[in-house]
């Protein structure tokens, strides 16, 4: 007996049991927004000096930071094939449960749940809550404490607001979008005025120093990465999505690239107002940069990026919330995160259990710690969706496509994807990595005995249908 079998659903005028799906609200303006959104968020107000730190040379940083934004821009044209072949929601999971079979999908689900989104939460929210703050301790670090609880205020409003009504949210996505980019124009134009009157010192030499091993190098991508996730946010949502076979492809090459040259432009500015060792010794890199350049007008920088991080917030809990629902209703998740609002048509047993988790990683973690880690699983698991892609191109050539990517591409990132995951231990391995590869596979011994031989006692049923009725939420079925 399925989910489907055993909870109500909503009732229709002529008495036939009819389920809920989640309406398709995004058009092409609110998917840039999402996408575009979602990745200038914390990233660049943050990773720019870890970036430096781990590279050593201005150029350096220059390249990692163009490098990872080809690299995003190839990986979502690849996504874009997947989501016009594959239309469901759900992004990496349902490529993999597709192409690998339910056991991978599981193993990613199953990350992805306890560790990976919930740690893009956590990381984003940390960022927010550390310049909204800024302003008040200017001379001091800010306490701990009081970070970590603006940050799950953060997550709370922003869950909520998700909950509410998903127009709403997108509304939302598409103001903060419009605000970061100004920000980051602020900046620029900062950054052309300080390069005009001879600010150029930090540029001579620029390569001078570079760190060349491969640890470095991987770590330092880890951190630019960082600034670009969000590239694949629209692939959660493909449902929702307004014609996604021409929106989702066009939707990508518009938004990577204007983020690609936002974020070089911007490097340049910060290290024509900073020397590379002020850049390396800045806690927030667009406070130090306001202070330099504005005087006393520099609290706007903070200001901007805290908005420019809730925007970011927003569009991962977005997209998030989905992956979640996806995974309920393929059978891999309880039944209840496979609900909807029975009158708003949100996934919130989802967005509220995406909460709860991101709320428990917030309390151990520190922003540096979290990126690198989210990277090192989130790229293992970009490899095995790319090579899925192979696979379909290879073995399933009959299947319809409205958009294809010439097979090298496919295997460029694969290969970008393998470097990045085996790079921070080869050189210089860490047990950290060990630890987080070990978690990454114990999914194995959830699934067997919960998902493939179904040992679920019958008091889950019982509390399902309580939180379904407390809830108001109802099955929700395929949007294709």
């Amino acid at each position: 007996m399925t989910g489907e079998d055993k909870f109500p659903a909503v009732e229709v005028l002529d008495g036939k049991p009819q389920k809920l799906s989640l309406k398709r609200e995004v058009g092409l303006v609110g998917a840039v927004s999402l996408v575009a959104g979602t990745m200038i968020g914390s990233g660049i107000f943050m990773s720019p000096q870890f970036v430096l730190v781990n590279i050593g040379s201005p150029g350096g940083s220059l390249v990692i930071w163009a490098a990872c934004g080809l690299l995003a821009v190839l990986g979502s044209l690849c996504y874009a094939e997947l989501g016009t072949v594959i239309r469901e929601s759900g992004g990496e999971y349902i490529y993999i449960l597709r192409t690998s079979g339910p056991v991978l999908a599981f193993i990613l689900i199953f990350s992805s749940v306890i560790f990976v989104r919930p740690a893009s939460v956590a990381g984003i929210s940390l960022s927010f809550a550390e310049y909204a703050l800024a302003p008040f301790y200017q001379d001091c670090p800010c306490p701990q404490l009081v970070v970590k609880c603006v940050a799950a205020a953060g997550i709370v409003v922003t869950a909520t607001v998700n909950c509410l009504n998903v127009r709403f949210a997108m509304s939302m996505q598409v103001f903060f979008m419009v605000a970061k980019v100004l920000a980051l124009s602020v900046i620029i134009i900062g950054g052309v005025v300080l390069l005009i009157r001879g600010e150029t010192e930090s540029f001579e030499d620029s390569f001078n120093g570079t760190n060349l091993g491969i640890n470095p190098i991987g770590i330092a991508f880890y951190q630019g990465l960082w600034s670009y996730d969000g590239w694949n946010n629209l692939n959660y949502v493909t449902e929702e999505l307004k014609r996604p076979e021409v929106n989702l492809p066009r939707t990508v090459m518009i938004a990577i690239p204007m983020v690609t040259m936002l974020y070089l432009l911007v490097n340049v500015s910060y290290l024509a107002a900073m020397t590379p060792r002020e850049l390396m010794l800045s806690s927030a890199v667009a406070v130090t940069w306001g202070n330099k350049v504005l005087g006393s007008w520099g609290w706007v920088m903070s200001i901007a990026a805290a908005l420019s991080a809730f925007g970011s917030l927003n569009g991962t809990f977005f997209s998030g919330g989905r992956v979640c629902f996806v995974a309920a209703r393929e059978g891999h998740m309880p039944d209840i995160l496979a609900m909807a609002h029975v009158n708003r048509l949100t996934p919130s047993p989802a967005l509220i259990f995406t909460t709860a988790i991101s709320l428990l990683v917030l309390i151990p973690g520190d922003f540096q710690s979290i990126v690198n880690f989210f990277s090192f699983t989130a790229w293992f698991f970009y490899t095995i969706t790319l090579s899925g892609l192979l696979y379909l191109k290879i073995k399933k050539p009959e299947l319809p496509r409205t958009y294809s990517v010439p097979i090298v591409i496919p295997i460029l990132v694969i290969m970008a994807a393998i470097f990045l995951v085996m790079a921070p231990i080869i050189d210089n391995p860490a047990i950290e990595y060990l630890y987080v590869t070990i978690f990454i596979f114990s999914g194995v011994l959830v699934y067997v005995p919960f998902i493939h031989y179904k040992l679920c006692p019958g008091l889950l049923e019982k509390v399902t249908v309580f939180l379904q009725l407390f809830l108001e939420v109802a099955p929700a079925d395929k949007n294709l």
